[in-house]
């Protein structure tokens, strides 16, 4: 079994790339649908939230590496599950997907607000 770390480097990789595509479509393929639906802000607010949080998964990831711990874990799943969800589902709207969606968005945000809390815990319970 390949230890929580790698899987979630290589996750934390895949989403990093993930976001990189998608705001270079919504920058340049997309542009022109994202401004007819005045929805380009949401698309740009999917993807600023995606890399960040790739960029905070990454981090777990080297974290994991040294000291390994459930909290940790715990938090990265919360940011890819939110991820998943926050930005998710501002890409869907962004390009009019159905509105059952639009609760998704903020269900991804207290998800991905549990995984700082998370981290923090993690942290408090480092020696």
């Amino acid at each position: 079994m390949m230890p929580a770390a790698k899987i979630i480097l290589i996750l934390a990789s895949f989403l990093g790339f993930l976001g990189i595509l998608l705001g270079a479509l919504g920058a340049h393929a997309l542009e022109e649908t994202l401004l007819e639906r005045g929805t380009e802000s949401a698309w740009n607010t999917a993807v600023l939230y995606h890399l960040f949080h790739a960029v905070a998964l990454l981090a777990a990831g080297v974290w994991l590496r040294t000291e390994p711990r459930r909290l940790l874990t715990a938090a990265a799943i919360c940011w890819l599950a939110g991820t998943l969800a926050f930005s998710g589902s501002l890409y869907w709207l962004s390009l009019g997907g159905p509105g059952f969606l639009g609760p998704i968005t903020p269900l991804g945000g207290l998800i991905l607000m549990a995984g700082w809390l998370l981290l923090a815990l993690a942290a408090w319970r480092t020696s």
